[in-house]
C-alpha cells in the first residue's frame, strides 16, 4: 500500500509518525512524508525521507511573539485575531503539499495538530484518514486536573471543539473552497470523528486509566512511540549528568515556559 504521512509540530510530533513510517516501510509499504521545514533533515536522517517541507518552521512558531507577551489587558477581539493568525500559519501551503503528497496514496496519516488540513485533503481525494494523538484529544472525563461530574466534563468538550473550529474556520473555509469541497456546517472535529477516522492514541495508558471505559475500545491506546534516538546535548550537560546520581527531569517538552 501507499501511505502519505503529513505531520506538523515539533520533534515530539514528528518522531512518533516517523516511527510508524519506518515500520510501514519495514513491512514492505511505500511511504511519503511531509514535515515542518526545520525537521526535514531529521526525518531523512531517520530513514523516512526524502521528506517534503510542510507548513512553517515549527521552532520559529515556538519562539513567536504571542508566547512572549505579558498577560496584560488588551482588546479581546485583537487577542483572538492574533491567536487565529498564529493557529492558521501555513494552512494553504500545507493543503497544497498534502494534495501533492497523497494524490496516489491509499491513506493519509497525520498528527494531533492541523488535523483539519489533512482531513479536508483526504475528503477531497476520497481516501481514509488516520491520526496519531499524543494526548487525549477527544471528549473524555479523564484529562481534567480536578474531578468534576462526568456530565459536566462531557458538556465542556463540544464547547471547546466549537471554539477551536471558530479560530481556524476562516482558513478551513478557504481550503475547502480551493479543493472544490462544500462549505462545512459542523465543527471540524465532529466531521473527523463521524467520518470514521482511525485515531491511534500514542501515549502511556497509565496516565489515563479510565479511557478504555470512556471510549469503549474505539480508539486504540498503543503507548508512546519513539525511535530511541539521542537528543542534542552539549558537553557541559553531559558532564553534569555524569557527575552525580541520576537527575530527575520535569518539563513541558517543547512548550516554552
Amino acid at each position: 500500500m501507499r501511505f502519505a504521512i503529513a505531520v506538523h509540530g515539533t520533534r515530539g510530533d514528528v518522531e512518533p509518525c516517523a516511527a510508524v513510517g519506518l515500520e510501514l516501510i519495514r513491512r514492505g509499504h511505500d511511504v511519503s512524508m511531509a514535515v515542518p521545514p526545520n525537521l526535514v533533515d531529521f526525518a531523512e536522517r531517520c530513514g523516512a525521507g526524502p521528506a517534503m517541507a510542510y507548513g512553517v518552521d515549527s521552532q520559529q512558531q515556538l519562539e513567536a511573539e504571542i508566547f512572549g507577551k505579558s498577560w496584560r489587558l488588551q482588546n479581546p477581539l485583537t487577542a483572538l485575531r492574533q491567536l487565529e493568525d498564529y493557529m492558521t500559519q501555513g494552512w494553504a501551503q500545507m493543503s497544497t503539499t498534502a494534495v501533492e503528497l497523497a494524490r496516489d496514496a491509499d491513506l493519509i496519516l497525520t498528527g494531533t495538530t492541523f488535523e483539519e488540513v489533512a482531513a479536508n485533503v483526504a475528503e477531497h481525494l476520497g481516501i481514509p484518514l488516520a491520526a496519531l494523538h499524543y494526548f487525549p484529544f477527544r471528549a473524555n472525563t479523564q484529562i481534567l486536573p480536578v474531578r468534576v461530574p462526568a456530565q459536566l466534563a462531557r458538556a465542556a468538550w463540544p464547547a471547546a471543539e466549537w471554539l477551536h473550529w471558530r479560530l481556524v474556520k476562516r482558513a478551513e473555509d478557504a481550503q475547502r473552497a480551493a479543493l472544490g469541497l462544500p462549505k462545512a456546517r459542523r465543527r471540524a472535529i465532529r466531521r473527523i470523528v463521524e467520518g470514521g477516522a482511525l485515531e491511534i492514541q500514542a501515549y502511556d495508558p497509565v496516565f489515563f486509566a479510565g479511557l478504555a471505559d470512556d471510549w469503549s475500545g474505539h480508539r486504540p491506546v498503543v503507548g508512546s512511540l519513539t525511535l530511541q534516538l539521542d537528543s542534542d546535548t552539549d558537553a557541559r550537560t553531559d558532564d553534569w549528568i555524569d557527575a552525580g546520581p541520576p537527575p530527575v527531569y520535569f518539563g513541558f517538552g517543547s512548550m516554552p515556559v
